[in-house]
This record gives C-alpha cells, sequence and structure tokens, in this order.
C-alpha cells in the first residue's frame, strides 16, 4: 500500500480552515441580498436605495476620513464601559447577598421581578429628569439594563455550589469572609462571566437609543445627526458599524471570560493519585 499523501500538520490546518469558508458563504449571501432589495427591486427614485451596500461602505470611508466615526466609536465604548462597571459594582454584590441569605431571597424576589421586567428605555424620562442631560442618563440606562443578568446569575451560581464544600470549610473554621473569598466566589466564576456577557449584550442595544438623549457624540447620537441632514448612507453606514463592533465585543467578551485551565504535562498526568 502506498503512504497517505495528506500530512498529520496539513489536514490539521485545513479543520481549522473549514469553518471559515460557511461563515464567508454566509456573509456573502447577505450582503448580495442586502444589494438585491435596496437596488433591484425598489423603484429608482426611492430612498430605500440609499441604503444600498454600494453607498454605505464608502460612506463609513468618509466618516472616518473625516474624523467623524472614531471619536463617536469611543464616546460609546466609554460609555459602555461605565455603565458596565456600575452594573457589576452593584450586581455582584447584590446577587451574592441574594444568593446567601434565603430571607433576602424571598423579601426582594418580588420586587426584583418587577423591576427586571421594565424596559431599560422606560426610565429615559425618569433619567433625563434627575441627571439633566449629558452622560449621567446614558450611564445610568446601561446599568438598569445590564445589572439583572449579572445578578440572576450570580445568584444562581451560589444555589448550584455544593453544599458539602461549604460545610468542609466550616468544618475548618473557616469565617464568612474566607468562606466567600475560597469557596463561593471561585465557585461562581463561571455564572458570573456568564452575567456579565449577558449584560454587556444588553447594553449595547441600550446604549444606541440611549446617546439619542441629548449628548452630542456617539454612534446613537450621529444617527440622529445623519438624519437631521438626510444622508441615509450615513444613517446605515453608522448601524453597520454598531452591529460589526457588537460582534467583535461578544466575541472579545466569550475570549476574554472564558475559563483559561492551565495545561497538563506529560509528567502530572503519569503522576499517581
Amino acid at each position: 500500500m502506498s503512504a497517505p499523501t495528506s500530512t498529520a500538520p496539513e489536514t490539521a490546518r485545513t479543520v481549522r480552515q473549514l469553518p471559515l469558508v460557511p461563515q464567508a458563504v454566509a456573509i456573502v449571501i447577505a450582503i448580495a441580498l442586502w444589494w438585491l432589495v435596496t437596488t433591484v427591486l425598489v423603484a429608482p427614485d426611492s430612498l430605500v436605495r440609499d441604503f444600498a451596500p454600494q453607498y454605505v461602505f464608502p460612506a463609513i470611508i468618509d466618516l472616518f476620513a473625516r474624523g467623524v466615526l472614531l471619536p463617536d466609536t469611543l464616546a460609546s465604548l466609554w460609555r459602555l464601559l461605565v455603565g458596565l462597571l456600575i452594573a457589576a459594582t452593584l450586581g455582584i454584590p447584590l446577587g451574592l447577598l441574594i444568593g446567601l441569605n434565603p430571607l433576602v431571597e424571598r423579601a426582594t424576589m418580588p420586587i426584583m421581578q418587577f423591576l427586571r421586567m421594565i424596559s431599560p428605555l422606560s426610565w429615559a424620562p425618569i433619567a433625563v429628569a434627575l441627571f439633566g442631560i449629558g452622560h449621567q442618563p446614558v450611564f445610568f440606562l446601561i446599568a438598569a439594563a445590564a445589572i439583572w443578568p449579572i445578578v440572576i446569575n450570580t445568584a444562581a451560581g451560589v444555589h448550584g455550589i455544593d453544599q458539602g464544600y461549604l460545610m468542609v470549610a466550616r468544618s475548618f473554621g473557616a469565617t464568612r469572609l474566607e468562606l466567600l473569598t475560597t469557596v463561593v466566589l471561585p465557585a461562581i466564576r463561571a455564572q458570573v462571566q456568564t452575567g456579565l456577557r449577558v449584560g454587556l449584550g444588553i447594553a449595547w442595544v441600550v446604549l444606541v437609543p440611549a446617546e439619542m438623549l441629548g449628548v452630542r457624540s456617539g454612534l446613537g447620537y450621529q444617527i440622529l445627526n445623519a438624519r437631521d441632514q438626510l444622508a441615509y448612507d450615513q444613517v446605515m453606514a453608522v448601524i453597520v458599524v454598531i452591529g460589526f463592533l457588537g460582534f467583535w465585543l461578544d466575541w472579545a467578551a466569550r475570549h476574554l471570560l472564558r475559563e483559561r485551565r492551565r495545561p497538563v504535562s506529560v509528567e502530572e498526568a503519569d503522576r499517581p493519585l
């Protein structure tokens, strides 16, 4: 029999590259359908033609070249980060308190379920009345959107801890602080990371309409600004940028927040238990 022509490294490299092929094909099909709907299937004088990809992608380049896109993107990302930090600072301790104290959980559950079912954007008039026009209402709305996934996932992580671990720690005389830092927090790490990722996605969705409350920068503001100028190609360009950034924010969150395991060496694997 003849030896196989393909080597193991080449096979592994091919397998790693294959998942990109259907993704690339799907993107091409989506852009083709976008072009078809906005160029071929509409009247020549329709405003929908301004949303076509052949106008949108040059508009993205133009916004970047004029120094508009990058500052607005950085402003939106800064507001997102601040709002998410507020949500995490409040949500993780609250989730720990609810998960560790059954009495607090029973007392706060009706109020928490009531508040989390309210759309964050419903608080917009109250946020403007409380904080005025500026960054503070945006911070408030982002935090109000992101806090509940963090609270719920943190509390669920505490509920999922094996009680045997807690009993062993108590039997060794662990204090409440030691119990929290050595048992509870490491055990709920994955749930907290999930809450942060879900909160990030919700916060990004809320950010754009929140930036339409009177601020003078950000991607949401830029959509309104382009609409007022009847520059619909720029409106669609900013929408495309929002989707692109949202995709990479989720990708970064998945890779940065996922649990990293230290690789086990051959000597450690062969070591008897």
